[in-house]
């Protein structure tokens, strides 16, 4: 579906033109939104918008990175969205001129509906301001990034619930949690950098100065900032939570090997008084005193006794 925006010399809102009928000398400025394009609707950027073919190749083609690149008067812009189910980024697409905002997504997102939503009715009450389109890419962006804190707070709420029921549930358990996690703090990661550092790019270029929108992409840079820095935290507060449960895991298989070696060590003299005595020799004259089981019976029972005392005053049980 393509769905357009073109304002008036006097300001006034057209919405819902065909493409076809489109003439882009007449208005002020036009936004354009091909959103989930079919493949003929697709071709248009090439056949009646005529940009540069590497640009198109970059929307039709593999995920981009987020990046920014200058063609004459034309700023190219491949942005990230989130997909907040699986993590996962989706590409979209900025074709920037002074008088043109095209954007490209091959799925639907709510985030741009409610952008198009707003510049319409931002127009529509002739707010000369805050309309035009930069600033209708400026209100896109800001939507896309706006969706990335819900998705890192479901995450820190995990993290939450990890803490709260450590004592209830195994460290086998908690640390496949506390992974799963960092993997996700990880694919949250992979697109708010590049996003932070295509917006980097974007406040140093000329296109922003000088339609005097610093201001406003300043703002998203912040809010990227702010997500950066809350990633790391997070993924500071999982490594510790995994050290923690690898230190408690091992002392406890400290204390489970001190107590079986302590076991072990006890009943290896009474393993070595059997074995003497279990031999098959004719001639041990032991085997033939009348109190001779009895005795070492007594013997083996003192021995374990003073063991375990003499590691009990060494602190082999502490």
């Amino acid at each position: 579906m393509i769905r357009t925006l073109a304002v008036t010399r006097s300001h006034e809102a057209v919405v819902g033109l065909p493409l076809e009928e489109l003439q882009l000398e007449k208005y002020e400025w036009v936004w354009v939104d091909f959103n989930a394009p079919t493949p003929e609707e697709s071709r248009m950027l090439d056949t009646y918008f005529h940009f540069h073919p590497l640009a198109v190749e970059d929307c039709l083609y593999i995920l981009q990175r987020p990046k920014l690149d200058h063609y004459d008067d034309l700023q190219f812009l491949v942005l990230h969205a989130l997909d907040p189910d699986h993590l996962e980024a989706v590409e979209v697409d900025f074709f920037l001129s002074p008088s043109l905002f095209v954007s490209f997504h091959k799925q639907t997102l709510r985030e741009v509906d409610e952008a198009w939503e707003r510049v319409c009715e931002s127009v529509k009450k002739r707010h000369v301001k805050s309309n035009g389109p930069t600033y209708s890419a400026y209100t896109v962006m800001d939507k896309l990034v706006d969706q990335y804190f819900p998705s890192l707070f479901a995450i820190e709420d995990e993290l939450a619930e990890i803490d709260s029921k450590g004592e209830q549930e195994s460290i086998e358990e908690l640390m496949h949690q506390v992974f799963e996690i960092r993997s996700k703090l990880l694919k949250l990661r992979r697109t708010v950098v590049p996003m932070r550092d295509l917006l980097y790019r974007v406040l140093n270029s000329q296109h922003v100065q000088k339609h005097g929108h610093h201001a406003y992409f300043s703002n998203i840079y912040d809010h990227l900032l702010k997500l950066t820095d809350m990633i790391e935290v997070d993924r500071e507060m999982t490594a510790d939570l995994r050290d923690s449960y690898i230190s408690l895991n091992s002392n406890r298989m400290n204390s489970i090997m001190k107590t079986l070696t302590v076991i072990t060590t006890v009943f290896m003299p009474l393993t070595l008084i059997t074995g003497i005595y279990g031999m098959n020799f004719d001639v041990m004259p032991e085997l033939h005193w009348r109190m001779g089981y009895g005795l070492v019976l007594l013997l083996m029972f003192l021995l374990s006794v003073w063991m375990v005392l003499w590691f009990s005053r060494r602190g082999w049980f502490k």
